[in-house]
């Protein structure tokens, strides 16, 4: 056979096969052919040996090696098969070692989506970091390209954007979002070692008898009305743990060590509090945890999380990471928040938040409240900002209907069509509150999306790429139902506002296993809009 080997990962869903596909056929500049089946079916294929092995070992997503050498793995893989040693307990000194030794026998035969810094903290939409590096791949993104989320979330996209050696910048209106994102990136350049210690360090200052008279904690610093509302969420043994968990992680040294623990701490807010934690609603469900239960629950996932990162870190060494910032900001007005990049960014990644499909801030108010990122006085402000709410009063309802009254001639008329359609059939007085909004809203989201995008396309350089994974929508009206194709929506108007629809890929929907699993949406797709040169 007159080419270099490589091999498919075996797990990969038919989505992924066609990304591994057209990475491949991208980085490797020539003919791609299958060996044994088709492209559907093959698990090795064949390229020209005129291409760099080394290269597409270190940038290629969905592959498991890449040559016949039988150090060949990629290193997607390698990131991945470090979750197994995290997860067998293998962490402290001479971790590199043993992985060097041990890493054929620990390779990955399922999906992982938890490697590095991705799985520090549970987040509602998150996608997939594969998906990020394949994109990437294919628009081949130059190796000092500038790569922007604008609606960064938790930050997926600025996490493997650093990890490729690119520049990578978000923005997002939820500060719990800017600050997992801000952590996660941080993090890829800790010391192992010393993030071992530390958590180390932590477990024996929790383990050990309280402190007379306790710490003065993060609650007593908060304001009076912030107090008392998480009072009323969680038992008061369980903030006196917080805080003594909060004034441990106060008292490790570095910032970053600091920060990487609160995100520890915020991940398990939820579970500890009176919330019920796999309703998206603000429902109480009383519990009454066993003294220690909190700071058991901390320690425990402390542990898990230093494992994880500090066995990756160990596993690509003193490799380089590319530079990020992340800030909190209106993905509708990027081009202010980042006047500097205007026609420099190479291409834009993400996940934008789906037509009235989630309380966006009200699943982190815990966390927002606790660790004082935004008071809870402020929430139903932000929340009614957000792009994809689904609150909205009576007047905002009125004047949201009056913008699209006013301006609908600025949306393709199958945008036009599905509002005014549902308006109509909810139209009866049967529709509750809820259904009556829907218009409205759906209007303020499509017209929030348009601007997204203008914005966008101006910081994208002539030639760059927007990558949008989207989600359709369903909904009942006048007791019919009607499809919301909301990624086919924002194609047509991508392309009224001057991108190039360059092809999209339908996504299989796999089975979430987060707290918001119930809520999650049936289908995605990828859509990529070309800026033209």
């Amino acid at each position: 056979m007159d080419g270099m080997t490589c091999r498919i990962k075996e797990y990969i869903q038919p989505f992924e096969r066609r990304l591994a596909l057209e990475e491949l056929r991208a980085l490797a500049g020539g003919p791609v052919t299958p060996v044994d089946g088709d492209d559907a079916t093959a698990s090795t294929f064949s390229v020209a040996r005129s291409g760099d092995a080394g290269a597409l070992r270190d940038a290629l997503a969905y592959w498991h090696s890449v040559g016949d050498r039988l150090d060949g793995m990629t290193t997607q893989l390698r990131r991945e098969a470090t979750v197994e040693f995290a997860r067998n307990g293998a962490t402290g000194g001479g971790l590199a070692e043993i992985m060097r030794a041990r890493l054929l026998a620990k390779l990955p035969n399922k999906r992982c989506l938890r490697y590095a810094t991705h799985g520090l903290h549970e987040y509602r939409g998150k996608f997939f970091p594969q998906l990020v590096r394949a994109l990437m791949n294919i628009v081949k993104l130059p190796k000092g390209g500038v790569v922007l989320d604008p609606m960064c979330g938790s930050g997926t996209t600025l996490v493997e954007a650093r990890l490729s050696g690119r520049t990578a910048y978000g923005l997002d209106m939820n500060p719990l979002s800017v600050f997992i994102t801000d952590v996660k990136c941080r993090a890829l350049t800790l010391d192992p070692g010393a993030l071992t210690r530390s958590c180390d360090a932590l477990r024996r200052e929790l383990t050990a008898p309280p402190p007379r008279g306790g710490d003065r904690g993060r609650l007593a610093g908060l304001a009076a009305r912030d107090r008392e509302y998480l009072e009323r969420w969680f038992a008061g043994r369980t903030l006196r743990e917080l805080d003594r968990i909060d004034a441990a992680v106060r008292r490790l040294p570095p910032p970053t060590l600091r920060r990487f623990y609160l995100v520890c701490l915020s991940n398990i807010l939820r579970g500890v509090s009176q919330q019920k934690n796999d309703d998206l609603r603000v429902r109480r469900e009383e519990t009454e945890l066993a003294a220690g239960e909190t700071i058991a629950r901390f320690l425990d996932q402390a542990a898990r999380s230093t494992r994880t990162v500090a066995a990756f870190l160990a596993e690509r060494g003193g490799a380089r990471v590319g530079r990020h910032a992340v800030r909190e900001a209106d993905a509708r007005q990027a081009a202010d928040a980042l006047p500097s990049l205007a026609g420099k960014v190479d291409a834009v990644i993400t996940s934008p938040p789906y037509a009235t499909a989630l309380p966006y801030l009200d699943t982190d108010r815990l966390s927002l409240v606790y660790l004082g990122l935004l008071p809870r006085e402020h929430h139903r402000t932000r929340d009614t900002t957000m792009i994809g709410n689904r609150e909205v009063t009576t007047g905002s309802r009125a004047e949201y209907w009056g913008y699209f009254a006013a301006n609908k001639s600025l949306l393709p008329r199958s945008v036009r069509g599905v509002i005014q359609r549902i308006d109509r059939l909810n139209a009866g007085g049967e529709a509750g509150f809820r259904r009556r909004n829907l218009p409205a809203l759906l209007s303020k989201y499509f017209f929030d999306m348009r601007e997204v995008m203008r914005q966008t396309f101006s910081l994208l350089r002539p030639g760059g790429t927007m990558f949008l994974v989207i989600g359709n929508n369903r909904t009942t009206a006048g007791g019919r139902p009607v499809e919301i194709r909301t990624a086919d929506y924002l194609g047509e108007i991508a392309g009224d506002i001057g991108f190039r629809p360059a092809g999209d890929v339908a996504m299989d929907m796999l089975v979430s296993r987060d707290i918001f699993r119930k809520n999650a949406v049936p289908s995605e797709r990828i859509l990529r809009l070309d800026k033209p040169q």
